[in-house]
């Protein structure tokens, strides 16, 4: 029980990767916040299923891009459990990895940019900002968010996404180096492709082949995948790293 006794909590976890984190957190003993914003039903389950397997959570739904709304979700998660010890940022806002789709650079406006910097980086620095005290009272805390691989490797070019997502790369660099002396850590996990989630359901199978084909464990990831390695960053065994970038797509990239 690597995370006995803490408290976690895990922005778009109500499917996919989000899920996946939240179950393998709570597998590890934390009792873990299921943040959604537009799938009660959905982050239910995940919750049901947590608790069916003997842990604690509980769904919390939040715009994490609203500063208001998630200081609320943090307050809320630490009144129920008693404080807030891990911050998960993987809410991904309305994005689909469609190669087919994928809008050419000359085609895109900046709105497409500003939306996903608005869902990937507004809503980092409001929960970071939103936790923060909880930590604080707590001695210490650990910040775990979500990258992309693409940001080293753009086989596709999904320019917004991987745009917004390089960005919070440099903004949880400064906030490890800030942090650090407060006893929070804030690490980046760069996933590959992740077969298959809502997002990444349109990927072609030509596509995944040819990553399949470049990997060096020749196999797509899959959101337990990333779930397990938030767990380690999550638990003591990883908490001498700060400010690091963990490529997490089978040696795909080798940063």
């Amino acid at each position: 029980m690597l995370l006995n006794g803490k408290v976690a909590l895990v922005t778009g976890a109500s499917r996919g990767i989000g899920a996946a984190i939240a179950r393998e957190l709570a597998a590890h003993g934390a009792a873990v916040g299921v943040n959604y914003f537009q799938s009660p039903g959905a982050a239910a389950e995940v919750v049901s299923s947590i608790q069916g397997a003997g842990g604690r959570a509980v769904a919390l739904a939040a715009d994490v891009r609203d500063p208001a709304a998630v200081r609320a979700m943090a307050d809320r998660l630490a009144e129920e459990f008693g404080g807030v010890d891990v911050l998960v940022n993987n809410a991904l806002f309305n994005y689909r990895f469609d190669p087919v789709a994928n809008p050419r650079f000359e085609t895109m406006e900046w709105g497409g940019f500003q939306e996903q910097i608005d869902g990937t980086v507004r809503a980092a620095v409001n929960t970071c900002q939103a936790v923060l005290p909880h930590f604080r009272t707590r001695g210490g805390g650990r910040i775990v968010n979500i990258l992309t691989n693409l940001i080293t490797h753009p086989v596709v070019q999904y320019h917004a996404y991987t745009t917004a997502k390089s960005a919070l790369l440099g903004f949880s660099r400064n906030l490890a180096a800030e942090l650090g002396p407060e006893n929070v850590t804030v690490n980046m996990i760069a996933g590959g492709l992740i077969m298959t989630t809502a997002a990444s359901e349109p990927t072609t199978p030509e596509v995944q082949e040819i990553v399949r084909g470049a990997t060096p464990l020749r196999r797509l990831g899959e959101p337990h995948d990333i779930g397990r390695a938030v767990v380690a960053l999550a638990s003591e065994l990883m908490g001498f790293a700060t400010g690091q970038y963990v490529a997490l797509d089978g040696g795909l990239t080798m940063p």
